[in-house]
């Protein structure tokens, strides 16, 4: 049941592990966005470069200014007519790991429509980091059967949502969103 994973996910992540769940793109690995050594077990485990950041999952747009310095006016717009999950690269990132902020103080946001993602981060109070769950350099999984043994034998805790499903479901379009509400699409 819904409630029960996410009791036993939320434990999992806070105790400092790390966790293979479904979202409202592709299957993610994530940890609680605040721990650094929770995020550094996830570098690790898909042995990725740690220049290459990862994103931060909210469950819903009224927390991105706990997180963000200054949110363009435009970012809450973009979020709320994204017809596809959309990602916001911004300036400015606070109150999390800086294991996760990029050299130029940016992080990516995304809210999460998923219901174990709402779930999940209402009950841990804080964003969920979210990346591929896939090795660095090997393609992302589509679905939960195509995911590496080694990512799954890597992780803390495996969620049992959506694990059948074979809904195809595409990466979040990704966009950078300066202070001023100039943008670029980095992933469309």
């Amino acid at each position: 049941m819904l409630k029960d994973e996410i009791a036993n996910a939320l434990k999992v992540v806070q105790d400092g592990g790390i966790i293979l769940y479904p979202t409202d793109t592709i299957w993610g690995i994530g940890c609680d966005a605040a721990n650094t050594e929770a995020v550094q077990k996830i570098y690790r485990l898909k042995q990725r470069s740690e220049a290459k950041s990862m994103i931060i999952l909210l469950d819903t747009d009224n927390k991105l200014a706990s997180y963000i310095q200054e949110v363009p006016e435009l970012a809450y717009n973009l979020i709320e007519f994204a017809e596809n999950p959309l990602t916001l690269v911004m300036p400015g990132a606070r109150n999390i790991s800086p294991a996760l902020v990029a050299a130029d103080g940016s992080v990516g946001i995304r809210v999460s429509n998923h219901p174990f993602c709402q779930g999940l981060i209402q009950r841990l109070r804080r964003p969920l980091v979210s990346t591929s769950a896939n090795i660095s350099g090997k393609p992302s999984p589509q679905y939960f059967s195509q995911i590496d043994q080694e990512i799954i034998d890597g992780v803390d805790y495996v969620v049992d949502v959506d694990q059948h499903s074979m809904e195809i479901k595409n990466p979040s379009t990704i966009m950078r969103l300066s202070p001023d509400g100039r943008f670029e699409f980095l992933r469309r």
